[in-house]
C-alpha cells in the first residue's frame, strides 16, 4: 500500500486534492475493470465470433 501511495503522489494526480484524486483513481480502475471484462469476453466467446477487418 506504501508502494501505491507513493506512486500517486509522484504522479501528476499528486498535487490534485482528495476528491479529485479519489475521481481520476476510480476512473481509471473502471476503464482497467472494463478492458479486463472485454478481454474475458473475447477469450471465452472468441471462437464463436465473426471479427472482420477491412473497409
Amino acid at each position: 500500500m506504501d508502494v501505491l501511495k507513493e506512486i500517486i503522489e509522484n504522479s501528476a494526480a499528486g498535487r490534485l486534492d482528495k476528491g479529485l484524486k479519489t475521481f481520476v483513481l476510480s476512473v481509471f480502475a473502471s476503464i482497467v475493470c472494463t478492458l479486463f471484462g472485454m478481454l474475458v469476453l473475447l477469450l471465452r466467446y472468441g471462437s464463436e465470433m465473426n471479427i472482420q477487418f477491412g473497409y
